[in-house]
């Protein structure tokens, strides 16, 4: 019989799921780190929240363990790397809480708008100050969604029911879905001028910190009100809180902040600001749902094998994995990489599968493009959950198998259809293990994907090599492999650099002066 460890306090109906299904279940929250490390050997499965932290010296000593189920969607406490060496699946529950934070987001949005946390301090000090706390209707006004996915769909359809006119800027959104939703699908630099209230909605990724940086916080409208009950750090808050002192911005709500526990902040104290310790999920139907969910998505794994929502295992039976895996792995670089490089809100995906790929289960290497086309925005996205997310956000996917025989034995292309046109990348597999790129938005190009890399467009001509070597040498960037891929002689030509190092940020700034240069992109692969 599987044991189980609930090592943090969690609502009992976790407990009872666990033993309905025929496990045996220790409730033990409040361990310290030794005494987990002590016990940690006895068990299959390990369900966590947030206060225990599964570092790589509890793995170490779980030489049972099979899966760690987290309720709850932030997993910054476990070490997913660390687990997945071990073998361990890391499964979370990323949907448990979303009408929870969505109604969070709600009431800190009326709380600004009507300034209810100073007028309560002010009235309970014996004040009746009426006239100083005049507040603004929410009704008619425009509300910004940053990100449209679950939580932002639900606040979007409560907005609308308060008569809100409501805008969203999310690159998965479609059109289609939008008008399903009720709302206007704009650009970010079109939201910021245009909103009477911000609220963000979007996973912390390197394309979204900072997004309401200093720049974009002046691009909004004078006295818009902003709301963050997703993730710190999506705000540059020493920003924020100069344009609150300066009456820019109305006032602002964080629920999160970079720094957690928030124990000081420049922005506390600050007038119009409005502040709640990381309260988002924190309802007791939430904190049901997803003890519930865990409880059962770990009974399933260690029962009969299936996987829901896990963050390093694709949904894959036993019996498909040692073909698949290697399929896979090509599909999730070259997802990733179209990610990284498409231009534009994503509209239509087609994954199409050639020779001995068009012969295998299409499922799996779906998902893993979805899931490596999807990382580049959401910290969160896996293979299991990439499909529901692409599904949840109205994208077209399409699977095509060609029985036809190519230029290789096998060949995977993933092609996006985006607001600048459709963007299209190929890729196969050598000796059947290795995954390697052959074609990048029409041009024949082959290389490996791994590490950090540089991307080049630039015109074919004399000489354009030895810049580009010279000026990474001398930003002291070693480069380690050279691709290079051409239209035709003295047209437009790809450049695909291995680098041993990330390239600066000033670096790329200085390639894209240099002659002929005409985008240049740092990619980065696990």
């Amino acid at each position: 019989m599987p044991k189980v460890l609930i090592s943090d306090k969690m609502d009992p109906r976790a407990a009872a799921v666990f033993k309905e299904r025929g496990l045996e279940v220790h409730e033990k929250p409040g361990l310290s780190k030794e005494e987990l490390i002590a016990i940690i050997g006895d068990y299959d499965g390990l369900a966590i929240r947030s206060a225990t932290k599964v570092g790589r010296d509890i793995l170490n000593a779980a030489t049972n363990l099979k899966v760690v189920g987290r309720a709850g969607i932030g997993v910054d406490n476990v070490d997913i790397p660390a687990a997945s060496a071990k073998g361990v699946v890391v499964m979370n529950t990323p949907f448990g809480n979303s009408i929870t934070t969505a109604e969070h987001a709600i009431a800190l949005m009326f709380a600004l708008a009507r300034d209810i946390p100073e007028a309560d301090r002010s009235t309970q000090a014996g004040k009746w100050e009426k006239n100083r706390f005049m507040g603004v209707e929410v009704t008619g006004k425009t509300l910004g969604l940053v990100g449209a996915g679950n939580i932002g769909s639900i606040v979007a359809e409560r907005a609308i029911g308060l008569r809100m006119k409501v805008i969203a800027y999310d690159p998965f959104l479609s059109a289609e879905r939008a008008r399903d939703l009720g709302v206007e699908k704009v650009t970010l630099e079109e939201l910021l001028p245009r909103a009477d209230f911000i609220t963000l909605h979007t996973p912390l990724t390197d394309q979204t910190r900072n997004i309401l940086s200093r720049e974009n916080l002046a691009k909004t409208k004078k006295g818009v009100r902003i709301i963050n009950c997703a993730r710190g750090g999506l705000i540059d808050e020493a920003a924020l809180k100069d344009a609150l002192d300066s009456g820019h911005v109305a006032g602002a709500a964080l629920d999160v902040f970079v720094e957690e526990p928030a124990k000081e902040s420049p922005l506390f104290g600050t007038p119009g600001f409005i502040s709640t310790p990381h309260l988002g999920a924190s309802t007791s139907e939430a904190q049901v749902n997803v003890a519930i969910q865990v409880a059962e998505q770990m009974s399933d794994f260690l029962l009969t094998g299936a996987v829901v929502n896990a963050l390093n295992m694709p949904s894959v039976s036993a019996e498909d994995a040692p073909r698949l895996r290697p399929y896979m792995a090509l599909a999730e670089k070259l997802g990733s990489l179209v990610g990284q490089l498409a231009h534009g809100g994503l509209t239509k995906i087609n994954i199409e599968a050639e020779g001995a790929a068009a012969e295998l289960n299409q499922k799996p290497i779906t998902g893993a493009v979805l899931a490596g086309l999807m990382r580049v925005y959401s910290d969160t996205v896996n293979m299991v959950n990439a499909p529901f997310l692409a599904k949840e956000r109205g994208l077209d996917v399409r699977e095509v198998r060609h029985d036809r025989e190519g230029d290789y034995h096998t060949l995977v292309r993933v092609s996006v259809a985006t607001e600048d046109g459709e963007r299209s990348v190929a890729g196969t597999l050598f000796g059947d293990q290795n995954p390697r790129l052959v074609e990048l938005f029409g041009i024949k190009v082959e290389a490996d994907l791994a590490g950090p890399m540089l991307y080049v467009v630039n015109e074919d001509a004399p000489g354009f090599i030895g810049r580009i070597g010279t000026a990474l040498g001398d930003a002291g960037v070693n480069i380690g492999t050279f691709h290079l891929g051409r239209r035709a002689a003295g047209g437009e030509a790809v450049l695909l650099l291995s680098v041993d190092t990330p390239v600066p940020q000033t670096t790329l700034d200085q390639l894209a002066k240099l002659p002929g240069v005409k985008r240049v992109k740092a990619l980065q692969f696990d």
